[in-house]
């Protein structure tokens, strides 16, 4: 396997602070606004974005994390099921705006799930979906992000891997890697 490095730990924390200032453009104080991190690899980016938003805003963010397993497509037709993670969400999404925050933007599926599986907690008045990469031309489902940090054109035999400090890595990175 190859592996290229795409974002470096130094270009990651300045690529979030830039998404955290879009938010901020668009949310302001996040008085009528929410994030959810999508289970399991788009909650760290989401308490990471939380962190910058309440450093810079002076006051608490309300972060939920949402798992999508029994609303996959293919939840049914694996032979092992997916193992499925906990959902946490302390607080109302009814007439609020969510924030969907997931590592990799790839086929859409799953954020199609995720949608299905916000309704079950209200009704928002409206959804935004940030990504750390977008892996575009590789769409299955006609959804695109609102913020994007990276933009990676990508193959099929290729894959997009975000290490974060102190989980898999020692370093904040984002890497390309050829599975070929």
């Amino acid at each position: 396997m190859q592996k290229r490095l795409i974002l470096d730990s130094r270009l990651l924390e300045i690529t979030i602070s830039r998404l955290c200032q879009q938010l901020i453009e668009n949310h302001g104080d996040f008085s009528d606004s929410v994030i959810l991190g999508l289970q399991p690899r788009g909650v760290l980016l989401a308490e990471r974005i939380k962190l910058n938003l309440e450093s810079t805003l002076g006051r608490a963010i309300d972060l939920g994390y949402l798992d999508t397993t029994f609303h996959r497509d293919d939840f049914r037709r694996r032979e092992v099921p997916k193992k499925a993670n906990q959902t946490k969400i302390h607080f109302l999404i009814e007439d609020k705006n969510v924030v969907l925050v997931d590592d990799v933007l790839f086929t859409g599926r799953s954020i199609r799930s995720a949608l299905d599986a916000i309704l079950a907690f209200g009704r928002p008045r409206k959804v935004e979906l940030l990504v750390l990469v977008d892996r575009k031309y590789s769409r299955h489902l006609p959804i695109e992000p609102n913020y994007v940090g990276k933009s990676v054109d990508t193959m099929d035999s290729q894959m997009v891997l975000v290490e974060w400090e102190g989980k898999e890595a020692k370093n904040n990175r984002i890497w390309l890697i050829n599975k070929e």
